[in-house]
C-alpha cells in the first residue's frame, strides 16, 4: 500500500532486520535530550532560535513535542531489538533532526495506528510521525507537514539479472506480489498496457507474505517483486548485508508508482506549531540533513524537495 492509508500485514515480520548497525535510543515517551543539538545520521544538527521562537507556548513551556508512532513499520518505525523499547528507524530520525534544529525534544510513544489521529484530537499527542499519507479526509481534522512520498517499488534479484528498469519490463514475466495490496491492484491494472504493448500480461504470482514473495525471488521462480518502495530499498539495503536484491529506480516514478505524500500529521489547535515543523523541515532538506537521514534505510529517492502543506493528491 502506498504507506500508512492503512497496514500491511508483513510490516511486523521485517521489523528487527539488520538493526545493529544503526543507532539510536528511545522507547515509550522515547526522545534524545534536548540540548540543543544532536548527532543524527552523521550530521551534527543545532538549535535554530528564529525557529524556534516560532513554537507554541505551550510547546515551549513543555519542552517538548509528544508524538505518536505505531511500531513497527519498516523502515520507518522499528525496535531496535526484537522485545524491546528502543527504536529506531527514518521518522525516529528525522524527528530527532527536527526536535535538534527546534530546539525542544521530540518524545516518541507507540500507539496503535488507528488510534493516531483521534488521539491527536484528543489532545494525547501533538503530532504523529508514522508514514501516514497525506489525504483530504484526514486533513478534515488534522494539519500535514509532508516530507516524503511513496508508492509502489520494484526488487529485483543482486546485480539485476533480468534487467528490469520500469513496470513495462515485467510484462510477460512471473512477478510476485503480497496479496491484497495496492500492488497487486498495480499489476492487475498495468496488464492491458502490456497486452497492447504487444508483450504478453505479467504472471502475477501472489503469496500471503512480503517475505514469502522474496523467498521466491530469492529461489529465481519470479524475476521481481512489487511492494511498497520504501519496504523494497530497506530489503535491499539490508537482507544480506545489501548482496541479495536490488531497488530498481525509474527516473520516471523516483517516489515508486502511484506515489502519495506522506506527512507529520498535526493538531489543528497547534498551527504555529505546523509552521514551524514546515520550516525546520525545509532547512534540514535544503542542508542535506534530510537526503542523508533516508539514505541511512536505503530511500533517498522518496525524499522531496520541498516541504509542503497538506499536499494530498487524492
Amino acid at each position: 500500500m502506498n504507506a500508512r492509508t492503512a497496514r500491511p500485514a508483513a510490516a511486523a515480520a521485517a521489523a528487527v532486520i539488520m538493526l545493529a548497525s544503526l543507532s539510536a535510543c528511545g522507547g515509550d515517551d522515547a526522545a534524545a535530550p534536548s540540548s540543543g543539538k544532536a548527532v543524527v545520521a552523521g550530521v551534527e544538527v543545532v538549535k535554530d532560535q528564529k525557529l524556534y521562537d516560532l513554537l507554541p507556548e505551550k510547546i515551549k513551556k513543555a519542552g517538548k513535542v509528544r508524538v505518536a508512532t505505531d511500531v513497527p513499520y519498516p523502515p520507518f518505525e522499528m525496535y531496535v531489538k526484537e522485545g524491546g523499547t528502543e527504536l529506531t528507524g527514518l521518522d525516529y530520525d528525522l524527528g530527532q533532526a527536527l526536535g535538534a534544529k527546534l530546539g525542544v525534544t521530540f518524545a516518541f510513544s507507540p500507539q496503535k495506528f488507528d488510534g493516531i489521529v483521534p488521539a491527536i484530537q484528543a489532545g494525547k499527542f501533538d503530532v504523529a510521525m508514522s508514514a501516514i499519507t497525506d489525504n483530504k479526509e484526514r486533513q478534515k481534522v488534522v494539519d500535514f507537514v509532508d516530507y516524503s512520498q511513496s508508492g509502489s517499488g520494484i526488487l529485483v534479484g543482486d546485480g539485476n539479472p533480468a534487467k528490469i528498469t520500469t513496470l513495462d519490463d515485467l510484462c510477460g514475466r512471473k512477478v510476485a506480489v503480497q496479496a491484497a495490496t495496492n500492488q497487486l491492484d498495480l499489476l492487475k491494472s498495468h496488464q492491458d498496457a502490456c497486452a497492447k504493448a504487444g508483450k504478453g500480461k505479467v504472471d502475477i504470482q501472489t503469496f500471503p507474505k512480503d517475505s514469502d514473495a522474496q523467498l521466491a525471488l530469492r529461489s529465481g521462480k519470479v524475476i521481481a517483486q512489487v511492494l511498497t518502495k520504501p519496504a523494497a530499498g530497506w530489503v535491499a539495503k539490508t537482507a544480506d548485508s545489501g548482496k541479495a536484491f536490488d531497488l530498481v529506480e525509474d527516473p520516471a516514478a523516483p517516489g515508486g508508482y502511484n506515489a502519495s505524500p506522506n506527512g507529520i500529521a498535526v493538531s489543528k489547535q497547534l498551527p504555529e506549531l505546523t509552521d514551524a515543523l514546515q520550516k525546520a523541515l525545509q532547512s534540514l532538506i535544503d542542508d542535506g540533513t534530510v537526503i542523508k537521514i533516508y539514505n541511512e534505510y536505503g530511500v533517498t529517492s522518496i525524499a522531496v524537495k520541498e516541504a509542503t502543506k497538506n499536499a494530498a493528491v487524492d
